[in-house]
């Protein structure tokens, strides 16, 4: 299984950084932070105003889909998705399956006043002081690579720091984990981790089962404005999309279109 081998990767690599920047030294650069996590919930949560909330994702590529784009500049997509109005980024950080670096965060915090979320595989606390560190306002947390403990406790240590936490799912059964660990964000891929099939069902068979003070963001394969519509009225909050946006030569017309504004 593909999320094996990457969390088994993901341990190699903490492992050699732990001995480079341990812990108390990574801890202490928190004391002179520019980038305090910001309030995510109110640019995630759907309004009369604003229902169809976007987290728009860079992204140079996937194990499914190999290089998604060639042209990749991180700063220049950044922007371009604040032009075209996204409420929030997904920057991928994972080097070695996604093409990511941690340092797309700090280069993006810079320059672009979004919230942002650290994309990657994150198993320890280690990885959560680091997307501090490097800007990010929360994390992804995919309930299928972690205990039912592990994801508690991480999650908890996310709220500690003053990050927040996007608790990815796939099934119910990661659902009953992300409610036991009291996740208040909860995203549905719609992408079997294993097949990589895309299941659009998903979201409408799982949304009816979370309680209804949680945000809900749908992912994977969302690609055109009815979609959206559809995600809405079964409950989503906020649409997560990368892949979509990555084939386009005008990401701000895309994004635009995507939401049903006139380009």
């Amino acid at each position: 299984m593909i999320l094996d081998e990457i969390i088994a990767r993901t341990k190699a690599d903490l492992e050699r950084k732990k001995k480079e920047y341990p812990l108390e030294w990574l801890g202490r650069s928190l004391a002179y932070n520019p980038y305090p996590p910001r309030d995510v919930h109110k640019v995630l949560k759907s309004t009369e105003q604003k229902p169809y909330r976007i987290i728009a994702e860079v992204k140079k590529a996937s194990p499914s889909k190999g290089i998604i784009r060639e042209d990749f500049d991180p700063l220049a997509i950044a922007k371009a998705y604040e032009e075209g109005g996204a409420d929030a980024l997904s920057v991928l950080t994972e080097p070695h399956y996604f093409k990511g670096d941690i340092e797309y965060l700090t280069q993006i915090r810079r320059y672009v006043p979004m919230p942002l979320l650290r994309k990657d595989f994150i198993i320890d606390k280690y990885q959560l002081v680091e997307a501090l560190v490097y800007g990010a306002d929360f994390v992804l947390l995919i309930a299928k690579a972690l205990t039912r403990k592990q994801l508690k406790e991480l999650l908890e240590y996310a709220w500690h720091l003053g990050m927040e936490a996007l608790v990815e799912i796939h099934d119910k059964k990661d659902l009953i984990k992300a409610i036991f660990a009291g996740a208040n964000i909860i995203g549905i891929n719609h992408r079997n981790l294993e097949t990589f099939e895309m299941d659009m069902g998903l979201s409408e068979r799982l949304i009816p089962m979370i309680p209804n003070s949680k945000i809900i963001v749908a992912e994977s394969g969302i690609r055109e404005h009815e979609q959206l519509v559809q995600l809405h009225k079964a409950g989503a909050d906020a649409f997560l999309v990368g892949e979509h946006f990555m084939r386009q030569d005008d990401i701000a017309g895309a994004l635009k279109k995507l939401r049903g504004e006139e380009v």
